[in-house]
Formats: C-alpha cells, structure tokens, sequence
C-alpha cells in the first residue's frame, strides 16, 4: 500500500487525536464577537491564552479537542468588560475606609462613622456622602464630626471626590486658618470660623497630611479590587491618575502573578512621571499599559465646581472651578505630542469642556491617531460638539452619572443647558464611537449598571418612566461596544483585544441573562457566571 494511502487510513482510524489541541474549548453558547459584522457564534476554541478558533459548535468540536470541554447551555458570552475610566487603586484603598454610600441624612452619615470608629484606630476617611440625596440638600460642617470625634482627626469625601469634610484636628494638622487659600480650590469660612467644608485642590491639603499606605497596604488593596472587579466581568480597567510607585508596584505584581488584573495606567502629571517615562518611553505589556497623562480642567457639578460659561442657576455668584492653570495644560500638552503618549483631561462643565477642546485642537490640527481623550464630557455648548469630530477627540464618558444627576442638574444648569449635557449620542456621532466607564468608585463597578443607564436612561427603581433625555440614549449594540472594542480602541488596544477573533486574548465574560435580548429591569440581579483573562478562569459564580 502506498505512503500517502497508509496516512489516510491512520487518518481515519484515528479521528479525533488527529484534531488540534486546545486548552479549553466552550460550546453550546451564544457568543456575541462584537467584530465588525457583529457576528454571533456557538463556541470557541482557546491555547495559550488566545483565541484559537470561534465558530459552530459542531465545526469547532470537528476540528479541535481539549481537556476541558465545557457546555455553556445557551447562556450568553461577551468580550471581558473594559472600564475606561475608574480608580482601580483607590478604589481598592475605599474598602478599608467607611463606606458612606447611599446615606440618607448626615446623622445617617456620623452613625456610620461611630460604628467604624469603634473598630479601627488611627484616622477617620471615607467617601460616598451626596448631601443632593438629603432631605436637607445643603453641606454640612464639622460641628458634629468636631464633638463626636475631638482627639481623631476626620476626613469624608463626597462621592465625586471633589468636596469633603474635616474636623478641627484635621484642619489643625493640615495648618489651615481662616487666611488660608489654595488655587483651583476652596476652603470654606463662615462667620469667621473654617466650616470643615473643602472643594476640589483644598482637599490636597489634608490629604498631604494623612500617613500613606504601606506597600504591603496598597498590594491587599489591590488585590481585594480585584477580585470585585472579576465578579462583575471587568478583565481590563483604566486607572485614572496614578504615581510612579504606584505603577511600578502594579508590574512588580504582575510578574508576580499575584495581579492578574489588566491595567491601562493614565498618569498623575507629576515632574517625577514626566521626568520618568520622558526618558523610559511607554511601558506596552500584556497586562499593564502606560502610555497617558490624566489632567484635571475643572471640578464636579454635585459641588458646583464644574467650570460654567455663564453662572450656575442656582448659585448665580458662581461659574465654577479651574483647578490646573491654563498655561501648565498647554505646555504639558506640547510634551505630550512630542512624546507620542496620550492626554486624557477630565471636563465637567461648557466652560472646561471649551477650554480643553480648544487646547487639543490647537496641538492635534485636524484629523489625527493620537486619540486624546476628554474625561466625562458631561455639559457641553451645542456650538462646541463638532471639535471632537474635527479632530478626533474621544469622548469618554460614564452613562450613570447621567442618571445619578438628573434629579438636581438642571437645578444647577437650568432648562437651556441641559441640551447638551450627558448628551452621549450626539458625542459618539462625532467618531462614530464612546469610551464607557463608571468612574467607581464615584459610582458602583458593575459595568452593567453602565449598559443600563446608557440604553435606558432610568434609575434603578424604573424612573423617570420613559427615560431621561432619550434623544441620546444609544442602543444595546452600541452600549456593549462602548465597554468592549470601543474602549480598546482608546487605549490603543483594539488588536489584543475588545472583540471575540482568532488570535486576540481570550478575555470574555459569561452571563445567566443576555442583555442584548432581555428585559433589563431586572439589571442588578444579572450575575456573571465566568470571567476569563488571557483564557484562565479567574471568577466562576457557579457555570
């Protein structure tokens, strides 16, 4: 018998160890690839921590084996959930403070705080109050936290970060007085005595003085983010401001394998960072990339220190907050061309959207790859929406702050602004794509609640009935790009990963409900069931 008539018999006799190997292989799925055509498929084959094969079911079985075969039982795969815009460290470093989220009233506020007080030492810091939340909807002073706490020095943030409280020891150790002022911020004096109340670059203040965490500190803050990050399907987060340290410890425990977390580092604008990666260029790894700065225009609507054009509605002395000079951001962003990275600006109000669009285009002139970015995007003149267009400026954006503001926005804004504020189709139209994050922990780190607010425009309880502003709502197709490939695409990431192809990492996330199909009023009790990074298993919620 001839050669080639032996190996087509072995062939045949053989059957399937004549198959490629694989490491893992999941079947019986409805795969949304989210590549171009937006292709659905039943499984995928994956070595090596990439995408072997993506396919039928039996065409996938046909041609590939693995040790591991799982049936996925219809349930719904999507490419790993990206964050574009978060503080994945700070976030980690919140879970050791208390927790004020969801407050109700102040007193709401100190009783937690006496509870946290009684079981650990040392200060007091937390984050999460909304006084917009209040049936008294004004800030409060340090008198309580002054009697409840007068030998432990106290600092609460609001949820956006840009306004906290401190008692008269914190203020003491910070050496602030009456006559003390800060640039791009406020120290608060009523009566001729410090309220306690802080806005924006004041914070810095006290925070300068608060002891710095350990490293041992910062790698358990990491890793306990982690892990609540994978149980809600994020594989990649965009940390919005970090110092060197910080990103250096980050790819210390990547090698180490004790961070498994992908991370797009946007950088805090210190002289040691510039200094640092002017000279080191980029770090592009498989799990960490820096490669941008994070730079701050203006300040928060909730705290009226978002930069206004004209005054705010309901605070007619005040137009907001610039909280980094002008002439710094235009020097910074000189370098920043000359170096290739990326400059990612966070912009609240028309006035700092303005500012900033006006500072890229003079640098960018036009059309261009660099993809700069505008963080939050949040209330911008109708007359300047055409600049992210005109030269190629990623909106980036989170949907639920849209529905976390729009009980009291237009109290700030009035009924004219409101046009264009949160006005994410209109933004995604300029480059026919949106960066989606959530900003936790300002908001909650369910991507999900994103997808929601960004479809649906309502809270979590169904209100406003038929959505808020639904002229910019955008569609499911849309809102899932917006965390997968239309992320990627702005950290300069879409060949690695953001879609579900032969070859790119197998990041992907299992869900018990699809949310391209379903009602979504049940969105908080849809549970991931699996997420994979690099096609290792590191969350399973019972698949």
């Amino acid at each position: 018998m001839k050669p080639e008539r032996l190996l087509l018999c072995f062939a045949l006799l053989t059957g399937c160890s004549m198959k490629n190997e694989a490491d893992i292989i999941l079947r019986n799925a409805k795969i949304y690839t989210v590549d171009e055509t937006f292709s659905i498929a039943e499984a995928i084959a994956i070595k090596d921590g990439k995408i072997l094969a993506i396919g039928g079911t039996r065409d996938v079985l046909d041609d590939y084996t693995a040790a591991r075969i799982i049936d996925v039982k219809a349930k719904p795969i999507y490419p790993g959930f990206i964050d574009a815009h978060c503080h994945f460290v700070g976030y980690g470093l919140s879970l050791k403070q208390v927790d004020l989220t969801g407050t109700k009233s102040f007193e709401n506020v100190l009783a937690r705080m006496e509870e946290y007080a009684a079981q650990n030492s040392g200060w007091i810091t937390g984050r999460g109050w909304d006084q917009n939340d209040w049936e008294v909807k004004e800030f409060p002073t340090r008198t309580a936290l002054d009697s409840l706490f007068p030998d432990r020095p106290v600092l609460i943030k609001r949820i956006d970060g840009h306004a906290a409280l401190a008692n008269k020891i914190a203020l003491d150790l910070a050496n602030l007085s009456i006559e003390s002022s800060v640039a791009g911020g406020t120290i608060e004096v009523k009566d001729g005595i410090l309220t306690g109340l802080l806005i924006d670059n004041a914070i810095d203040l006290v925070l300068d003085v608060i002891p710095d965490p350990t490293r041992e500190e910062y790698s358990a803050a990491i890793q306990a983010a982690e892990q609540r990050c994978f149980a809600v399907g994020l594989t990649t987060v965009d940390d919005a401001g970090l110092d060197l340290d910080v990103v250096t410890l980050l790819d210390k425990m990547h090698k180490e394998g004790t961070l498994k977390m992908k991370v797009y580092a946007m950088l805090n604008p210190s002289k040691e960072n510039f200094g640092h990666f002017g000279e080191m260029g980029p770090i592009l790894k498989e799990r960490l990339t820096v490669r941008s700065f994070k730079f701050y225009a203006d300040g928060a609507l909730g705290s009226r220190g978002a930069a206004l054009k004209q005054p705010y509605s309901d605070d007619p002395e005040n137009t907001g907050l610039l909280l980094t000079d002008v002439e710094f951001l235009a020097e910074k962003a000189a370098i920043i061309y000359a170096m290739d990275f990326q400059m990612n600006t966070h912009c609240i109000g028309d006035s700092g959207n303005k500012l900033i669009l006006d500072l890229y285009g003079k640098v960018l002139q036009g059309a261009n790859d660099k993809r700069w970015r505008i963080e939050h995007a949040q209330i911008i003149d109708f007359n300047d929406i055409s600049k992210f267009g005109e030269h190629s400026i990623i909106p980036s954006v989170q949907a639920t702050h849209c529905t976390s503001d729009m009980y009291w926005a237009e109290d700030r804004l009035g009924e004219a602004r409101m046009t264009g504020a949160y006005a994410y189709k209109e933004l995604m139209e300029q480059n026919g794509m949106i960066a989606g994050g959530s900003d936790f922990p300002v908001e909650g780190i369910n991507p999900l609640l994103g997808f929601y607010a960004a479809v649906e425009r309502k809270d979590l309880e169904g209100y406003p009935e038929g959505g808020f502003q639904m002229s910019n709502a955008i569609s499911r197709q849309q809102a899932l790009k917006s965390m997968t490939i239309w992320s990627a695409i702005a950290n300069f990431e879409e060949d690695a990963k953001g879609t579900l192809e032969v070859g790119k990492d197998a990041d992907l996330v299992i869900l018990d409900t699809d949310i391209m199909t379903e009602n979504l009023d049940n969105i908080q009790s849809i549970r991931v069931l699996s997420t994979f990074i690099n096609g290792e298993e590191v969350y399973n919620g019972g698949l």
